[in-house]
């Protein structure tokens, strides 16, 4: 039976653990923040003109197909890092069919009438709608989270059909997919993450769009009649400028990633350029919405 051999970390130890662990040839190890689920997580980010910051304490996971083994591999990892090994937890990991049960967990997501999320083994419960195929454990996971939600809720309102439309972070490209299925006439997501932007691609593919997802760094010259950005409010705030520029005079802005208390701060950096609405709140995340001016005030 498989064992998680868990142990609490500095953020740069447990780095260089995961390095070292992976080379020796374990087959898992995920590193989280030792504080997730608590007030004092800490969200990361690593979007342009931002720098990365770790967790305060990591939570290394690696997962062994026995304790020996995997508290040897751990001991070699530790001495090639030349630290002492210190106190873990261990766990067993039950043998299951873990396709099922990753599928007994999610469903299909209805985002308003005409929009669902449909994972891949499901039947549609409304044929007639617009669904967006999707596998959970793709980068975008379910689509369920509140502020992917959000983008979604926005982008059935405001495209009418046509629009030119920039996903800016696009990540999976699940708001770029929901923005072609929902008429846009041009659709371009960017990313820093080169995998992210092969992932969308191929979720593009799987549901019969065209969309372009290029680096974040070669957005085509020109503005898009709507742009949106579900990332995280430091990077939002960093690159609003950035953000500004590719929105046409009247055109249309949603952010996303922001929590509730932040939407001030993060407006407060585009209303150079925008006319910004009042927050829209949905589980604790807000999402921020407004109008290019013609002119900066």
């Amino acid at each position: 039976m498989s064992v998680v051999i868990a142990l609490e970390l500095s953020s740069e130890q447990a780095e260089r653990l995961s390095e070292l662990l992976l080379e020796i040839g374990a087959d898992s190890v995920d590193v989280q923040d030792a504080a997730a689920g608590t007030p004092e997580e800490q969200p990361l980010f690593g979007e342009p003109g931002s720098e990365p910051t770790g967790w305060a304490r990591s939570l290394l996971r690696l997962t062994a197909s026995d304790e020996p083994s995997g508290r040897e591999m751990l001991a070699q990892a530790c001495l090639k890092a030349g630290m002492a090994v210190p106190g873990v937890t261990i766990a067993k990991l039950e043998d299951l069919d873990w396709v099922r049960a990753t599928q007994a967990q999610f469903g299909p997501i209805r985002i308003c009438d005409r929009l669902w999320i449909v994972p891949s083994w499901e039947r549609a419960p409304c044929p007639e709608a617009i669904n967006i195929a999707l596998d959970p454990g793709r980068a975008f996971g379910t689509g369920s989270h509140p502020t992917t939600v959000l983008c979604l809720e926005w982008l059935e309102r405001e495209i009418r059909g046509g629009e030119s439309v920039l996903d800016y972070g696009c990540g999976s490209g699940i708001l770029s997919i929901a923005a072609a299925k929902l008429g846009a006439g041009k659709v371009v997501g960017v990313d820093i993450d080169p995998q992210a932007l092969e992932t969308a691609r191929e979720n593009a593919s799987r549901n019969g769009v065209q969309c372009e997802f290029l680096p974040v760094d070669s957005i085509p010259l020109g503005s898009a009649d709507i742009v949106v950005a579900n990332i995280l409010a430091r990077p939002l705030i960093l690159l609003a400028p950035v953000i500004a520029t590719h929105a046409c005079p009247g055109g249309r802005l949603a952010l996303a990633g922001v929590l509730a208390h932040q939407f001030e701060e993060v407006a407060s950096a585009y209303r150079a350029w925008f006319d910004i609405e009042p927050a829209v709140v949905r589980e604790g995340w807000a999402r921020i919405s407004g109008t290019r001016r013609s002119t900066p005030s």
